[in-house]
């Protein structure tokens, strides 16, 4: 830039501010062909000086006397104080902004394509627009969104990065790994940095007054999307989900929430993208990642797979205010069961809940495979209990429970399937929650094909071994945390 030049801008490629283009049409005043605003230069310091806010507001002010809207929103201000001070414009080289709009001039711009820098589809049609290297520009589009992203974190050649001190902590805590530990994979997992998204769409959250609030916290990847409407029929709370995506998919998962009226109509939905890195499914990292960015006092500690019983939401709210849970420990348990049915009349009360557990429509949950899990839950004691009642912690637990937002993370040693939820369950007790089981609260778990992760598990020996080794890691963890109150652990772990 020298002299007053502030503005640096590709011309217009269309005959838009020449005003030929139909009869009757009048466009905003600008310099021959006008520029467009698509990619924009600014010297901000020099623009602060000449007051630039009071100058385009002036213009703009006095041509919507006569306009009375803009057609093109900021280009058309832009556009009328050039005309008036055509000194403040450095024009740059048309490939910075090629330009796909209908009537498109873009062509006179470059003679093979190149060495085009910004490709612009600044035409509503978008990739449909008229133009004779339409397919490249489409290729190239295309291409760029299955793009992946993590390619850009390697160091570029020609473009030397400066040091980065938690890259740096990074190295160290890798390179002080054995690599021919047999779990070494397992184990570098936990340092993996994956790149994250937070809020992919828009979010918009209301705090209520009562101090009461209940977010619904879980973690999915592609192949459970399906999941996601009926959660939002079944909870209209506030949800808070972390999702693991390649860049391809998360273009995908984009066009599918835009498409679903039901997803669109909900702005109390938090989706964070954490893309993927990595062999293994790093399931607490999710988790921590959802519960890191609740906005409520309280959180629901749940799975995609699960739909909460209809009216759950309030329940829970009121379920605070009875327990205390604002100056108490406790960990609220929402019993689960499941159906081996793709197709459920979805139960509307205890009694009909109760009434299919009969007919044996619904099970508890895992009653078939790892009944330890859900066992100390009691659900004979549930069957008729009408008061919140305690239960005690055991070897293998992991109920879904509702918790104030500063309970402990889940940790990350534990990636894809196993111990996961055991684990945060294992640290919960060891701070001295106490477990409440909610008597008229439930959830239930629908059927779906198995994951990549729990195939691996059943199938692969080495997997196996890596896992109990992580586990009993974990547990010496918890005696030097926790000291003489986490030995029941281990011995728990012995008995069972």
């Amino acid at each position: 830039f020298t002299g007053q030049q502030v503005l640096g801008l590709v011309e217009n490629q269309s005959d838009w501010y020449l005003g030929n283009l139909w009869k009757n049409h009048r466009p905003w005043p600008a310099l021959g062909r006008g520029y467009n605003t698509g990619v924009i230069l600014l010297l901000l310091d020099k623009l602060r000086k000449m007051k630039w806010e009071q100058m385009w507001r002036l213009t703009a002010e006095r041509e919507l006397m006569g306009m009375l809207s803009t057609s093109l929103a900021d280009q058309d201000i832009f556009n009328a104080v050039i005309k008036q001070n055509p000194f403040l414009v450095y024009q740059l080289p048309c490939f910075w902004n090629v330009q796909l709009s209908d009537h498109t001039r873009s062509e006179q711009c470059y003679r093979d394509v190149s060495d085009l820098k910004v490709i612009h589809w600044n035409s509503p049609k978008k990739l449909r627009v008229k133009n004779k290297h339409v397919e490249f520009f489409r290729n190239l589009y295309l291409t760029f969104l299955e793009y992946d992203g993590n390619l850009l974190r390697r160091e570029l050649f020609g473009c030397p990065s400066e040091a980065d001190v938690n890259s740096e902590n990074l190295q160290k805590q890798l390179s002080e790994l054995d690599e021919d530990d047999l779990c070494y994979e397992f184990r570098r997992e936990r340092f993996t940095v994956h790149r994250t998204h937070l809020y992919f769409l828009h979010y918009e959250y209301e705090p209520t007054s009562d101090n009461t609030d209940v977010t619904l916290v879980a973690q999915l990847s592609m192949d459970r999307l399906q999941m996601l409407e009926a959660i939002c029929k079944h909870w209209e709370g506030p949800i808070s989900l972390a999702l693991y995506l390649s860049d391809a998919e998360a273009q995908q998962f984009l066009r599918y929430a835009q498409g679903s009226e039901v997803l669109m109509s909900r702005h109390n939905v938090a989706y964070h993208i954490v893309y993927k890195e990595g062999q293994f499914y790093p399931v607490n990292l999710l988790r921590n990642v959802a519960m890191k960015h609740v906005g409520t006092p309280y959180m629901f500690l749940s799975d995609i797979d699960f739909l909460p019983m209809y009216g759950l939401y309030e329940y829970l709210r009121k379920s605070v205010i009875q327990l205390d849970l604002a100056s108490t420990k406790k960990a609220m348990i929402v019993p689960a069961f499941e159906t081996l049915r793709y197709r459920l009349s979805f139960p509307k009360s205890k009694a009909e809940l109760l009434s299919m557990l009969d007919m044996g429509t619904l099970f508890t949950f895992r009653y078939h495979v790892w009944t330890k899990g859900h066992a100390p839950t009691n659900f004979a004691k549930w069957r008729t209990a009408t008061t919140p009642y305690r239960v005690e912690w055991e070897a293998d637990f992991e109920p879904y429970v509702v918790v104030r937002r500063d309970c402990p993370e889940y940790d990350r040693r534990f990636v894809g399937f196993g111990w996961n939820k055991v684990a945060h369950i294992m640290e919960l007790d060891a701070q001295e929650y106490e477990f409440i089981v909610l008597p008229n609260a439930y959830m239930i778990h629908m059927p779906h094909a198995p994951s990549f992760d729990i195939t691996k598990f059943r199938s692969n020996k080495q997997y196996r071994i890596c896992l109990k080794t992580l586990k009993e890691e974990f547990q010496q963890d918890m005696s030097r945390r926790y000291g003489f109150a986490a030995l029941k652990y281990l011995t728990a772990e012995n008995n069972s």
